[in-house]
């Protein structure tokens, strides 16, 4: 997606606590930006409301939080021709830099050096998407929605992209959450595993009622 003169389209930059994945508490800024290249049914982000900022503009928001770590998430960051200056600047100043991802498109390597942890959330309802010779291949973390039966979508991402730790979410759909079916698809993915387990992400965030 192309930027007008530099500009970032910014659905908000706010300060919380990580719920999900192997980050799960840590203290960040969250910066979302607009605009994805997926539509799932089941999204809970407004990632067609945002404005338009420049990266000025962008940068001094961010700089209002004591908080150095910064989670770039979407929508999906990675179509945005404007985050490579965001992360060279955010890396000058001194900022830890996580990348959430729907992991269709790898960054450029430019791009890659500046992520401290990048996390990949592939979606098996575009399986047919994910082409080997432009999705991410290495990540810090693979977390997949259970949102049907994903088992041999799972098998696959678990074979095609190397990454330290692998999580299973599970579907919210209008307050609706299958944590059972999740629970159950960890056993049969782990079964016979000793090492890099499937584990269990859940929005912690919205259990505990901050943002």
């Amino acid at each position: 997606m192309k930027q007008d003169g530099g500009r970032i389209r910014v659905v908000e930059i706010f300060e919380s606590l990580q719920g999900e994945g192997y980050n799960t508490g840590m203290p960040a800024v969250f910066l979302r930006l607009g605009g994805c290249n997926l539509a799932c049914p089941w999204c809970d982000t407004a990632f067609d409301s945002f404005a338009t900022l420049e990266e000025d503009e962008v940068v001094e928001q961010v700089a209002t939080f004591a908080c150095k770590a910064l989670i770039i998430t979407g929508g999906e960051p990675l179509i945005h021709a404007g985050l490579g200056g965001l992360l060279e600047r955010f890396k000058l100043l001194g900022h830890w830099i996580g990348v959430e991802t729907n992991g269709l498109v790898a960054p450029p390597e430019p791009w890659r050096r500046r992520i401290d942890y990048l996390a990949v959330s592939p979606k098996a309802l575009y399986a047919e998407l994910y082409d080997d010779d432009r999705m991410v291949r290495q990540a810090d973390e693979v977390r997949i929605v259970v949102d049907g039966d994903v088992q041999a979508f799972c098998e696959s991402m678990r074979d095609r992209i190397e990454a330290d730790h692998y999580f299973l979410s599970p579907c919210d759909r209008a307050g609706e959450v299958n944590v059972a079916d999740a629970v159950r698809l960890l056993g049969r993915l782990n079964r016979g595993r000793r090492s890099k387990k499937w584990r269990l992400s859940l929005q912690t965030h919205k259990l505990a009622g901050f943002r």
